[in-house]
């Protein structure tokens, strides 16, 4: 803390200041203002007096940070998702990590089904057409899509924002089936959804829309053998977190066109994307976008500013991730 009192929080990059208005009255703000993500060394040099640390996903919270940083005493993820963040380091430490669940459900929700809309009209392919300067007459047989009223999509993590997925999917008329660890009577009753194992799922799909962590579990979930099952016809969409899908299976397959098309939205080595994706019409391509609205980033630095000023004060915040370390004794 300064001699007024106040702690310091290290926020690494610039966030909508509407989010951050009352962290900024709150505490002394130590913000990244550069284009970038914050350089590793410049990150430990400038949480050595922090007390309070706002990341992104791409910032690496391991425990030689949480060393860089000994008055360090909350961390809020600028995220729902936190592989970024070494759990097990962090609670070591007494150190509570918040996330912002909920308030980007819709947003990235409403990507998804915008990457499936996309890849199954070929939006991009038809855009870049125009551009170029070759549409000069209208045929019946020009740069047809797919139906989607009618077709299955399947759901693979049934959690808040898969069933947004659903949700928004009934609309159009596509018949619902989900895999999840645990299977979920009432989603099953809400959207006329069916529970199948991931092979069933894979193999019946039209569409297959990614909505898990990235876990151990999970990483390269969607690899080769997933690819060879799924329909020649299916579409792959990923809004989840990039490693669930092996990148280099995924290019080799859409190549070959045994998988018809893809739309991601995050990358196995973000930002950097797999080369071989990159020259292929029949894959869209976001730059991170999920929660990309003007409304849910506020809303994401709102939360954020809020988890680290309840633990700053001594108060239980809302979502910890290891409520473990609040517990007395």
């Amino acid at each position: 803390m300064k001699s007024d009192g106040k702690p310091i929080v290290l926020i690494t990059r610039s966030l909508p200041e509407e989010g951050i208005k009352g962290l900024r009255e709150f505490a002394h703000l130590d913000i990244w203002e550069g284009e970038g993500p914050m350089p590793r060394d410049i990150l430990l040099e400038r949480v050595r007096n922090a007390d309070g640390l706002i990341p992104m996903l791409s910032d690496r919270v391991d425990g030689h940070l949480l060393d860089s940083g000994p008055k360090l005493r909350a961390i809020a993820n600028y995220a729902v998702g936190y592989d970024n963040i070494s759990l097990d380091e962090a609670t070591r430490r007494s150190i509570p990590v918040m996330n912002t669940p909920g308030v980007l459900t819709d947003a990235t929700a409403d990507i998804a089904m915008s990457l499936l809309l996309s890849v199954s009209r070929r939006v991009v392919e038809s855009d870049r057409f125009v551009r170029e300067g070759r549409f000069k007459v209208w045929s019946p047989k020009l740069l047809l899509g797919k139906d989607l009223r009618g077709r299955t999509l399947g759901i693979i993590g049934a959690g808040k924002i898969g069933q947004a997925v659903m949700e928004r999917a009934r609309g159009f008329g596509l018949n619902i089936v989900y895999h999840s660890r645990n299977r979920n009577e009432a989603v099953e009753e809400k959207f006329s959804a069916r529970y199948l194992s991931l092979e069933d799922l894979l193999r019946g799909s039209d569409i297959i829309s990614l909505h898990v962590p990235l876990t151990e579990e999970t990483r390269h979930m969607i690899g080769e053998r997933e690819l060879s099952i799924m329909k020649r016809s299916a579409i792959l969409i990923n809004t989840a977190r990039g490693p669930v899908i092996d990148e280099k299976a995924l290019s080799k397959a859409l190549r070959e066109r045994r998988v018809h098309g893809a739309g991601l939205d995050v990358y196995e080595e973000e930002p950097k994307v797999y080369p071989g994706l990159m020259d292929l019409d029949n894959v869209v391509l976001l730059p991170h976008l999920g929660s990309a609205t003007e409304g849910t980033r506020i809303e994401m630095a709102m939360l954020a500013s809020e988890g680290v000023m309840d633990v700053l004060s001594g108060r239980r915040p809302k979502h910890c991730l290891n409520p473990e370390v609040l517990e007395d004794g």
